[in-house]
């Protein structure tokens, strides 16, 4: 029977380029969708950018141009990648559209009908330096449940949890870096807390959530659902909320009604009854592929939203994992960060398709990219086990026989066993579990590869009176690629194209593994992929890497800088405790030519430090000074006594200079 299906991918922030860690989804969303269309469904995929809130605002302010300027540009840039990696959107939009704005509004209205908006006063953090309230993930700061640093003011990255940004320990504005101010400001709020009996039940239907993804749920559930603020104050781009000057609909709201938008954007364009699919009787699929990372927000206020307002909520939402690439999170330094611009420079799009399908599962869980696996297990899947198929049976077919198939293959073995994995395979494309039917599809391929050395057409080609035995054998293994073609078509799409006219097939469907090819006159054969050589990866690597070097020159300067040391990280640097100090007495050291002896109040306490500064400053003039010091630094036994820290100085080009807080400072403040 045949399925009505709408299937959505997250919507990319209008804010960056599309890199690998992106594609996992749209890749993995784009096979499944290709496969129910072989089926034979009805299916649309429908997508669009998410081209709201501050950082979008932001990012134009900076390039001199306007927010709509910017997601226009933005907007060409993804759909460029997307078509490059032959993701086949039927939609791709945008959430800055009129269809967005009326559903945005629609929704709202009918949440606020039934009760589930409210507006009160609360404190939120503004940036006295922007003169701006700051949204979440302009908040940075320590995680108020692992102490975890530089998170932002949503969740936490490192332990997952959510919060206010108000919970956050020792709060920074990500814009400006000045430390926030507590201001009023009237808000709006989704009373996601009334609709957990709903969610409750939702989440634990059948079918609606991976087993991961519901024990997350329960989690959540446990610890209390907090009603949900979905305004933001001016200046902000976005829509502005009807009846409200000056207030605007968080991004995080009207984001996903962008997948109604684009698909009414695609209804009206195409003459589909969009109701069909949105109402609450509706018969049709719905189903969201999403990373783990926005579980939350599709999971429960998309949900209850949807719910509330009188439309019908999603069939299934499929999480994925994230991207690590050799073991480790993408590097812009190792150049493992790698956009899918510089990937179409160097590489076959459909090489990584098949590397993440011989990955993906329908756990949460991240993949890797190990680029010496992705390298041979290409070269031995694709070229070795299956284009070679190909390339060993057609020739003898075009040169002998004019590119004729054998009018009759009788009993093959072989081949019932192909046509008979059609049914398991298809099972595991609907289940998402790539990677089985990819690792199944390869064992069918190396039984081919068996009965190739165990009839060797070459050598039949070579004896007379055996025109028959090699077309029938080439008859068979054309025919068994042909099935290896259809099960592989929605991870290899162009490839599956390219063998459609070298086959001389129309566009083959699921189905068609019900049937062979028989007196059929195929196309001369010519290549059709060829192997990864490493140095093509290499090269993309170092593409990536050379991406970060500076694009303004430096200035020459007129003394020598010492090179940077190696990096550290955050955490690393958090552990030095800088402190103000003032000289309270300063001496030289009988016996050392550049050592003085410091006496340093640190607000609570003093303490003695040797401070090889005798060459720049006389003891004398250094008394009652303002300076900074380690204040944690362990205490070191040296020839003249103990010195209980470090003060900081600059050196270099034969100068010295210590470092001087301005004044206003403290003894004991902390450097920050």
């Amino acid at each position: 029977m045949s399925r009505k299906i709408l299937v959505t991918s997250a919507l990319p922030y209008a804010n960056g380029a599309i890199h690998l860690g992106h594609l996992v989804e749209y890749i993995q969303t784009d096979i499944w969708v290709r496969f129910q269309k072989m089926r034979g469904h009805t299916c649309h995929y429908v997508c669009a950018d998410d081209t709201h809130g501050t950082p979008i605002m932001l990012r134009a302010e900076k390039e001199g141009i306007s927010p709509e300027a910017l997601i226009e540009r933005v907007h060409g840039e993804h759909l460029r990648d997307f078509t490059g990696f032959h993701v086949g959107f039927d939609n791709y939009y945008s959430t800055n559209s009129e269809e967005n704005r009326q559903f945005s509004y629609r929704i709202y209205n009918a949440l606020k009908t039934n009760g589930k908006i409210v507006s009160r006063t609360i404190s939120q953090l503004y940036d006295p330096v922007k003169n701006m309230f700051l949204p979440d993930r302009f908040v940075k700061g320590e995680c108020p449940k692992c102490g975890a640093k530089d998170q932002y003011g949503d969740n936490c990255e490192v332990c997952g949890t959510t919060y206010q940004p108000t919970d956050l320990k020792n709060p920074y504005s990500a814009v400006s870096g000045a430390t926030p101010e507590l201001r009023d400001s009237e808000h709006f709020f989704f009373k996601l807390g009334e609709c957990e009996d709903f969610l409750k039940s939702w989440t634990r239907a059948p079918g609606k959530l991976q087993e991961g993804a519901a024990n997350k749920m329960q989690e959540w559930f446990e610890a209390g659902l907090n009603d949900w603020d979905i305004s933001r104050d001016a200046p902000y781009f976005g829509f502005e909320i009807p009846d409200a000057p000056g207030k605007y609909f968080y991004v995080w709201l009207d984001a996903p009604v962008g997948y109604m938008a684009s698909h009414k954007n695609l209804c009206d364009r195409l003459g589909i009854d969009f109701d069909s699919y949105w109402n609450k009787d509706s018969d049709a699929e719905l189903y969201h592929f999403i990373g783990k990372d926005i579980l939350y927000f599709h999971a429960l206020f998309w949900p209850a939203m949807l719910e509330y307002a009188g439309y019908r909520t999603p069939t299934a939402i499929n999480a994925h994992g994230f991207l690590t690439v050799d073991g480790a999170k993408m590097s812009k330094s190792r150049g493992t960060f790698i956009t899918a611009e510089s990937y179409l420079n160097h590489l076959n799009p459909e090489w990584l398709r098949y590397y993440f399908a011989a990955k993906l599962n329908n756990a949460i869980e991240d993949i890797d990219l190990n680029l010496e696996d992705f390298v041979a297990r290409v070269n031995s899947d694709l070229i070795g086990k299956y284009i070679n198929i190909a390339s060993r049976a057609a020739g003898f077919l075009s040169k002998r026989f004019g590119g004729e198939l054998t009018r009759d293959l009788g009993d093959i073995p072989l081949l019932s066993k192909l046509q008979a994995g059609a049914q398991d395979i298809a099972a595991l494309f609907e289940a998402r579990e790539y990677s089985r039917a990819i690792r199944d599809v390869m064992a069918l391929a190396d039984e081919v590869n068996q009965y190739v050395d165990q009839h060797k057409p070459w050598e039949i080609a070579k004896q007379e009176g055996r025109d028959a035995e090699l077309q029938h054998v080439c008859s068979v293994l054309i025919n068994a690629f042909r099935l290896l073609t259809i099960y592989l078509k929605p991870v290899l799409p162009k490839l599956a194209a390219d063998i459609e006219a070298f086959l001389n097939l129309a566009p083959l469907s699921w189905a068609d593994a019900g049937t062979l090819l028989l007196a059929h006159v195929i196309n001369p054969y010519q290549h059709l992929m060829t192997r990864i050589d490493p140095k093509q990866v290499e090269a993309m690597v170092e593409e990536n890497k050379q991406s970060l070097a500076p694009v303004v020159e430096a200035p020459k300067l007129d003394y020598d800088v010492p090179p940077i040391a190696e990096t550290i990280s955050i955490d690393d640097f958090m552990k030095i405790d800088l402190r103000v100090a003032r000289i309270v007495e300063a001496k030289a050291v009988e016996g050392a030519d550049k050592l003085v002896s410091l006496t340093l109040d640190i607000g609570t306490e003093t303490r003695h430090v040797f401070a090889g500064i005798k060459s720049a400053y006389k003891p004398e003039d250094l008394q009652g000074r303002l300076t900074v010091m380690v204040a944690n630094l362990a205490p070191r036994k040296m020839k003249f006594g103990m010195s209980e820290g470090m003060v900081l100085a600059a050196g270099g080009d034969g100068g010295l200079y210590i470092l001087n807080p301005d004044d206003g400072a403290k003894p004991g403040m902390r450097v920050k």
